[in-house]
């Protein structure tokens, strides 16, 4: 991984941990006490002991001390027991903030962003990384600071009472880190990788999966799992990778941390045997010095093992960080909410460029002026445009067009979830200049894949209102005539709903959304191909409902069907990114272009148009 990229994902991993509040604090307060525990713990028995063997004292003399020592053995099982539920819980907190912060990104960038990786990959983001933050935040960052606390009260005891003891411990101390550094250079890199491998596995296996009966009806089963086979062997093989990073580190690490332990031994004992006589302040070096000093000597390299030990974490989250920043730091279509002030209570945003309060109002209707539109993907892209159009309050406006062509762009640009560039007036405010949430709340959205979530028909119907009544609710089913459907089931409106909509089909799911959307008190319908793979009878529904529910407000409906066009106030043909013809279904009907062609032709819908060189020439040529 290239130097500058670690150190700023280092740097936006720390800056994060404000959400840990006071618990990473405490947790160093917790461990730098323990470390005051150990010295005074080591005093108490390097005296027992001397007194015991060298003075000859009876033990019962020290009846004080083992009263102490006990206390102290005590003292320092509360706090690690301490030290381990705050270091949790700061943990606990950053992950919950930075998952909360996703999601919301997630929500701020819309759907036509996250279509843009499979599912399984942001399921590996929001949960598989953001888990992997937990022990940067509760176990790394605290043993930074007592790796620098504990070794430095350690030389303080120690120093006063043998300087040579104390010099070997300073001189021997780097090499810990020195060496966690050496090994940790590649162990970030190799943590990205797996990270990537996880998340090419997740999206791949999942859309895979979702897509198993298509697999198995075209008999690609096989060769599927060849691939799943090989993208599954290519995360082994990083996880591996992995591993032998932290198993080499633990081990080379205790490795120096017993050959320091040792040199400290071999200067007492040469010092005992009389071979050395210096580090002592004019006094022999007695029995509770050298117990006192070896006693302490473990801890004084614990926290730099641990340290070293926690360094796989910091590797693990710089590499879980990477994918988390480019997606919290990624550029948002809209600021709306940031420069608008709003009055719930009147449903009004004020527009700051006119000094004006901008109304929703239901008896109004919404109008919609495109000057010269342009709308872009995250990345940039044009999708569609330049385009100019108008839709004029309570007029209903049909898009068609070849799949491909850029309608339902034009419709997440009015969501709010594209940038655009040109004017794209609402009631004639430019809609950057409107509060998103409030210009949601005015809409009613249907799309030809609509999303039920796992609970029962009252919480799918009542999601944007949970204290709707019952008969509010049964009023709505019925507008989708769906009402019958759901009293027949033996729990009512507590009849379950799966993931994916199971149990329900494809056209009891539609018209549940459909009762869902009638919800909001709309006065802009946006409709995505609502009667895509319907049957009749569901289509029928779905039509008669959306009538009646549309009367006297505006819509915009994409639609590849021509039986749903004759009952629209105007049609826009959209083809590669342009409209070419605007008009009422019995004008476009006699006007040479591609909407003739596709009436002549008989084709049911206009993804079932193809065009040769000639056709083309006409389609143009009517087109102006």
């Amino acid at each position: 991984m290239d130097k500058l990229l670690e150190q700023s994902l280092t740097h936006w991993l720390k800056g994060q941990k404000s959400a840990c509040g006071l618990f990473l604090k405490l947790s160093v307060l917790f461990g730098a006490l323990t470390g005051c525990a150990l010295v005074v713990q080591a005093y108490l028995i390097a005296s027992i002991l001397h007194g015991v063997i060298m003075l000859e004292q009876n033990a019962a003399h020290f009846e004080g001390e083992f009263i102490a020592l006990v206390g102290l053995i005590l003292l320092r099982a509360a706090l690690a027991y301490g030290r381990e539920r705050v270091s949790f819980e700061a943990g606990r907190r950053l992950r919950t903030s930075i998952r909360a912060a996703v999601l919301n990104k997630l929500e701020t960038l819309g759907p036509a962003f996250i279509r843009g990786k499979p599912a399984g990959s942001w399921a590996s983001i929001v949960l598989e990384q953001v888990e992997d933050l937990q022990d940067f935040y509760a176990r790394y960052l605290p043993q930074m600071s007592l790796a620098g606390f504990i070794p430095l009260i350690i030389l303080a005891a120690v120093f006063p009472i043998n300087w040579a003891a104390g010099v070997i411990l300073l001189a021997t101390a780097p090499l810990i880190p020195m060496f966690m550094m050496l090994v940790g250079m590649g162990a970030a890199d190799a943590n990205r990788k797996n990270f990537s491998a996880l998340a090419r596995l997740s999206g791949h296996f999942m859309d895979r999966l979702k897509g198993l009966s298509t697999l198995k009806l075209f008999y690609r089963g096989e060769s599927e799992l060849k691939v799943i086979e090989k993208a599954s062997e290519e995360f082994r093989s990083r996880t591996m990778a992995v591993l032998r990073m932290a198993f080499l580190s633990s081990a080379v690490l205790e490795f120096f941390a017993a050959v320091s332990i040792a040199v400290l031994a071999v200067y007492f004992g040469f010092s005992y045997l009389g071979h050395l006589d210096f580090g002592h302040y004019g006094v022999a070096i007695s029995l509770f010095t050298g117990l006192f000093v070896l006693i302490l000597a473990p801890e004084f390299y614990q926290p730099l093992r641990d340290l070293g030990t926690h360094y796989h974490a910091k590797a693990q989250a710089i590499g879980a960080a990477e994918a988390l920043m480019e997606l919290l730091e990624y550029p948002e279509s809209h600021h709306c909410a940031a420069n608008n002030s709003t009055d719930a209570s009147t449903d009004t945003v004020v527009n700051k460029e006119l000094d004006q309060p901008f109304c929703f109002d239901s008896a109004q209707g919404i109008s919609i002026e495109a000057r010269s539109l342009c709308v872009l993907s995250h990345q940039g892209a044009v999708l569609l445009g330049p385009v100019s159009f108008s839709v004029a309050r309570g007029e209903h406006v049909a898009v068609v067009g070849p799949s491909g062509a850029g309608k339902t762009s034009l419709l997440n640009a009015l969501l709010g979830f594209l940038p655009y560039e040109g004017q794209l007036l609402i009631n004639g405010v430019e809609l950057r200049n409107i509060n998103l949430e409030l210009w949601r709340q005015r809409l009613a959205w249907l799309g030809q894949e609509p999303q039920l979530f796992h609970g029962t028909v009252r919480d799918n119907i009542a999601l944007a209102q949970p204290s709707m009544s019952d008969d509010a609710i049964y009023a709505l089913l019925a507008s989708a005539h769906i009402d019958d459907f759901v009293r027949a089931q033996p729990l009512g409106l507590d009849h379950g709903v799966g993931e994916h909509s199971a149990g329900l089909s494809v056209g009891q799911t539609q018209r549940l959304a459909l009762a869902r959307a009638l919800v909001q008190d709309a006065t802009l319908f946006l409709l995505d191909e609502p009667t895509a793979s319907l049957d009749s009878q569901s289509e029928a529904y779905i039509l008669d409902a959306l009538h009646q529910a549309m009367a006297g407000q505006s819509c915009l409906m994409v639609t590849h069907k021509l039986e749903e066009l004759d009952l629209m106030d105007k049609i826009m043909v959209i083809d590669n990114g342009a409209i070419v013809q605007q008009g009422h279904f019995n004008v476009l009907a006699t006007q040479e272009g591609l909407f003739q062609q596709l009436l002549q032709q008989g084709a049911p819908s206009l993804v079932d148009l193809t065009l040769d060189e000639d056709d083309a020439s006409a389609f143009v040529t009517g087109a102006h």
